[in-house]
């Protein structure tokens, strides 16, 4: 199974064609967007994607059900590899949260690529124990698993959530490989001694979705090293001054994606 890195554009400086140019040069397979908020031109985003052999994901925000089919249909219009959806709302009764899946599931067949839910705060699968009662309701539902978050929601590892993670790793479909720790969604430096458990724990969740690909026959394991600016990223008291590069934080997470992966990729040969 074939490992690809791709770059989000969250947190970059310059043009977008500054930033895809160095992007390709620092080796990603390709880059992770949210045209709502990040691309005012399309057929350029679409032109320097091409030209640097970049490949594409999108992402969208819909909170409603309403929205799914008309914002799927745009974010397949890109022609993506994959779509990420933060879906939904945190205070969404169940019954409307397997309305919106129920729709979300609808339109993807429809459209034809792959459509992967977010593991988010805020939105319909920002818990464990509550992905696993929608993941039962509805097993081909995908994920983007975004651990970061859970880590984050319920102020501890979920070393204690075992069925739940279960289920999850089973069905992710991409990766936002953030190291989250105990009290944030980002730990500043991932490669820090201080974040080596919360560290150790996300990969071990990372390794589990890559043998459940593997094990499906998947060709591709998608993963973006999503570590975000200020203030996902800490800042001196007063400066607003980051206390790391994200840029050289997100190198460090592709290369030990790469590294890791990699071994384990040739463990299976």
């Amino acid at each position: 199974m074939k490992l690809e890195v791709y770059k989000a554009l969250w947190g970059m400086a310059g043009t977008l064609e500054e930033q895809l140019g160095r992007i390709a040069a620092a080796g990603y397979d390709g880059i992770e967007v949210w045209p709502e908020f990040q691309i005012q031109d399309k057929a350029q985003l679409l032109n320097l994607v091409a030209h640097h052999r970049l490949k594409l994901i999108v992402a969208g925000l819909i909170p409603e059900a309403a929205q799914l089919e008309d914002k799927l249909a745009e974010l397949a219009s890109y022609q993506p590899v994959k779509i990420n959806v933060q879906g939904g709302r945190d205070a969404m009764p169940f019954d409307e949260g397997c309305a919106f899946f129920q729709q979300a599931l609808k339109v993807e067949t429809a459209l034809g690529v792959a459509v992967c839910h977010e593991t988010h705060r805020g939105k319909l699968l920002f818990t464990p124990w509550g992905t696993a009662a929608y993941l039962q309701q509805f097993p081909s539902l995908k994920l983007t698993a975004d651990y970061s978050h859970w880590v984050n929601v319920c102020e501890r590892l979920p070393e204690d959530q075992h069925a739940a993670l279960a289920l999850a790793n089973a069905q992710a479909r991409h990766v936002h490989g953030r190291v989250g720790y105990e009290q944030g969604p980002q730990a500043p430096d991932p490669a820090a001694p201080e974040y080596a458990r919360q560290l150790a724990w996300h990969e071990t969740q990372w390794q589990h979705i890559w043998q459940h690909q593997q094990a499906s026959g998947t060709d591709t394991f998608t993963f973006t090293p999503e570590y975000g600016p200020p203030f996902y990223l800490h800042t001196l008291p007063h400066t607003h001054v980051p206390v790391a590069d994200l840029w050289q934080v997100c190198l460090w997470g592709a290369a030990r994606a790469r590294a890791h992966f990699g071994a384990l990729d040739g463990a299976a040969v």
